[in-house]
């Protein structure tokens, strides 16, 4: 309780002490917190997710509803490993409609955006495992445990009546709702015309029941010629903050959008040209990335659990699977009509205010396109095995990895904008406009906070940039780049973030987490101001088949 009402004591002992004002402490209280709620609520701005549905045969509208209803029973499972079984309960129990609001913004009483503090009374601090793991297991029981499965991606680890831990597979766990959503996927399969989505549709339903990705992945990987997706399964290790190990349930449900994906299957073919590229030592490029990649560009149409929860995914590269990359590599999917809502909601009045006026029409929609792009990229650049011969990056890194491979994708994917506008490959932009985009959507990432491997990746980034000079906060409280210095930091920061991961330093990634991935009181200064201008912090979606105009399945 301290923690949402304990901002609102001064407010509240001076509302007390003014003559003939003595209202009830309670009611004050209430009247405090609904104030707050609704603030904190439209902090999203409301978008609604659709898009032009004529490009799809009628036989691919008709298997939307039935991924719709799949996607929601993956947000149930989400709600249960995130914090709650039954979440509808815990939502009805809410009487303040905009609290309850929040609430499903963040699947449950812990504000994402904020380091996960409480904004409900009687809850205290988010546990660090959340539903992954007992409340009640420490770090060391769980070391010293001998199990083969407790630290696969897709166990539980619960406690038995007789006190001793036990690891049980997802699909033993949720066997009643996921083989609803396999059955939902195998009669989409019937639907699907395109042989490819057929293919992975059957195998990822198989996937489901098994907690084996592998063959699906791959299935996914081989589409080329879809005209909707799903993205559907255990796939993100964010919400185990305990050892980040454990994969969240999500769901994506995506119409391409052809035109901008034309644009974009150039840059598929370069990716080994690409990994030469990057900075660093020639022994963190030794990997070929697989190229069978590709790039394109759809709009989200349905998104649930991980993927929905607190801020919303503007692009995504996978698979996760180390192997289906060396292989393959991975697909990027440019998340268009999410990005274009964030780019106007947020990133441009963001601009407004904290960059300075002589650069602020440099940040464009189109750089900001090309840097998220190519983020994604900069996930499958680079090496996957450590060189050191502690395994793969992400087991040598532990609960570090999140934070660094974000930081490895956000400054790849500037490096390699600007790579290819001076090679002449993008078209339309200027490396400078990247840049001042660039310093845009860091102020817009940091406010993700603590929590979030992906504001901990730009906090890094921002502190060290600032640090080498690559821009200056000027007396007005706008910051300025300094485009020679930044491209000297630029390179300097992706050598040392690739071999951090090459080497697979765990102890040098701690301390870099630590130091760099904080906000410091200067620039939460900067922040707090935004927050008076009413600018977004991130968006919310209205979804589903009425926002679609689109009838339930028979």
């Amino acid at each position: 309780m301290k923690t949402v009402y304990g901002c609102l004591t001064i407010i509240l002992m001076a509302l007390i002490a003014l003559p003939g004002c003595q209202p009830d402490q309670k009611s004050a209280e209430e009247a405090a917190f609904d104030s707050l709620m609704q603030a904190k609520v439209q902090e999203f701005a409301v978008v609604s997710l659709t898009t032009d549905l004529s490009t799809l045969t009628e036989q691919e509208k008709q298997m939307l509803p039935l991924l719709i209803e799949a996607a929601q029973i993956i947000d149930n499972l989400f709600w249960q490993q995130a914090f709650i079984e039954n979440h509808v309960t815990f939502l009805d129990s809410i009487s303040n409609p905009d609290a309850r609001r929040f609430a499903l913004i963040n699947y449950g009483p812990w504000e994402r955006l904020n380091g996960n503090k409480p904004f409900l009374p009687d809850y205290g601090p988010k546990p660090a495992g959340a539903n992954f793991y007992p409340a009640n297991m420490t770090t060391e029981e769980f070391g010293n445990w001998d199990n083969p499965d407790k630290e696969s991606q897709y166990t539980l680890i619960w406690r038995e009546e007789d006190g001793t831990l036990s690891s049980v597979w997802y699909h033993e766990a949720f066997t009643e709702a996921l083989e609803k959503v396999a059955a939902l996927l195998r009669q989409a399969a019937i639907l699907a015309e395109d042989e490819g989505l057929q293919h992975y549709l059957t195998l990822r339903a198989d996937a489901l029941m098994t907690d084996d990705y592998l063959a699906s992945d791959m299935a996914w990987m081989d589409m080329k010629t879809n005209g909707i997706d799903i993205v559907i399964g255990p796939i993100e290790n964010y919400e185990d903050k305990l050892f980040g190990i454990k994969t969240a349930y999500e769901a994506a449900i995506l119409v391409k959008d052809k035109v901008w994906s034309a644009r974009l299957e150039k840059f598929a073919a370069m990716l080994p040209q690409l990994q030469k590229e990057l900075p660093g030592d020639e022994k963190y490029k030794k990997e070929q990335p697989g190229t069978s990649s590709d790039l394109n560009a759809y709009d989200i149409i349905y998104s649930a659990g991980d993927m929905n929860a607190g801020s919303k995914t503007i692009a995504i590269n996978l698979p996760n699977d180390e192997r289906v990359q060396l292989a393959k590599g991975s697909r990027r999917l440019q998340l268009k009509n999410a990005m274009r809502a964030k780019f106007d909601h947020i990133l441009k009045p963001i601009a407004g205010v904290l960059i300075d006026s002589s650069q602020r029409d440099m940040v464009k929609f189109d750089a900001f396109f090309s840097n998220v792009m190519f983020h994604e990229v900069g996930h499958g650049l680079g090496i996957k095995n450590t060189v050191t011969g502690k395994g793969t990056i992400r087991e040598a890194l532990k609960e570090t990895y999140s934070g660094i491979e974000e930081a490895k994708a956000d400054i790849f994917g500037l490096f390699l904008t600007t790579k290819l506008i001076e090679m002449g490959e993008i078209e339309g932009i200027t490396p400078e406009e990247c840049f001042v985009t660039y310093m845009a959507g860091m102020f817009r990432s940091v406010r993700f906070g603590a929590a979030s491997a992906h504001g901990k990746a730009n906090m890094m980034c921002f502190n060290f940039f600032r640090e080498k000079g690559a821009f200056d906060r000027l007396d007005n409280g706008t910051y300025r780049v300094n485009f020679e210095k930044a491209y000297e930091a630029m390179n300097e920061w992706a050598a040392l973030i690739l071999s951090i991961e090459g080497e697979g330093d765990y102890t040098k990634a701690q301390s870099l987490l630590s130091s760099g991935g904080v906000i410091q009181p200067t620039l939460q200064l900067d922040l707090d101001l935004l927050k008076t201008r009413n600018i977004p912090v991130d968006i919310r979606y209205e979804q589903g088949l009425e926002v679609l105009e689109l009838s339930t399945h028979e």
